[in-house]
């Protein structure tokens, strides 16, 4: 197992998702969660078709709101942060890249714009080569194909400092050759910035190759949480 390494035991959680749930419509699509994210862990949710994990993830930045519990960010409700702010904290990457129009770089500029900041033209091509896109600043970002909007979604996420990472399915919408390189390229950023993660994932290998931890969910209940090889190779 190509393992991303292990946070210390006595590391702190940045995450706690508090008994979370949500129903819509009398149907429960997450029910009674608890979990914990330590600083520089990644925790990948797995599980059918249905089972909740992408209306896991959302509820983690309030993109959805829990009918019921809560969840802690750095030991804070964040109920008590203004949406904005904790959306910058908690970044995002989905399962098809959205770009805004215009530029890649004024897309890499567009979460700094929104707290009043200016996002340098140096700090955006430093970003651009982080994700292996030196020089694409000034490309009409709707002309990208899959795999580089995929990098330019995950450098505009980069761009807000986030304490943490949610990726749903970053890479199941990609062909072969773009899934592997944005999972290479994920994977380096985290461990290389200690970068804390929370994935959807439907695939058991790609769990494997980028989690420390693994919670499985069915018919939205986290029905077992622990390491890759208590989860999904037991």
């Amino acid at each position: 197992m190509d393992f991303l390494g292990v946070p210390e035991p006595q590391s702190p959680n940045i995450l706690v998702a508090d008994h979370l749930s949500r129903s819509v419509n009398g149907v429960t699509l997450v029910n009674d969660i608890t979990v914990q994210v330590r600083a520089g862990e990644v925790l990948a949710v797995v599980g059918p078709s249905g089972s909740g994990k992408s209306s896991f993830l959302r509820l983690l930045n309030r993109l959805d709101e829990p009918t019921s519990g809560t969840v802690f960010l750095e030991g804070i409700d964040y109920r008590q942060l203004p949406p904005r702010e904790l959306r910058r904290k908690v970044g995002m990457v989905t399962q098809r890249a959205f770009m805004f129009p215009g530029s890649v770089a004024q897309n890499l500029s567009f979460g700094p714009r929104q707290r009043g900041e200016t996002l340098s033209d140096a700090r955006a091509e430093k970003l651009l080569t982080r994700v292996g896109l030196p020089g694409y600043g000034p490309r009409d970002a709707v002309n990208l194909s899959g795999g580089e909007a995929q990098r330019v979604s995950l450098a505009r996420a980069l761009a807000n400092s986030p304490v943490i990472l949610l990726l749903d399915e970053p890479t199941s919408a990609l062909d072969d050759d773009a899934k592997s390189g944005v999972e290479s390229l994920i994977r380096d950023i985290i461990h290389q910035s200690f970068l804390t993660c929370v994935v959807v994932t439907h695939d058991v290998s790609q769990a494997t190759r980028m989690a420390n931890r693994v919670m499985l969910l069915e018919s939205g209940r986290a029905t077992r949480v622990g390491s890759v090889e208590e989860v999904l190779h037991a």
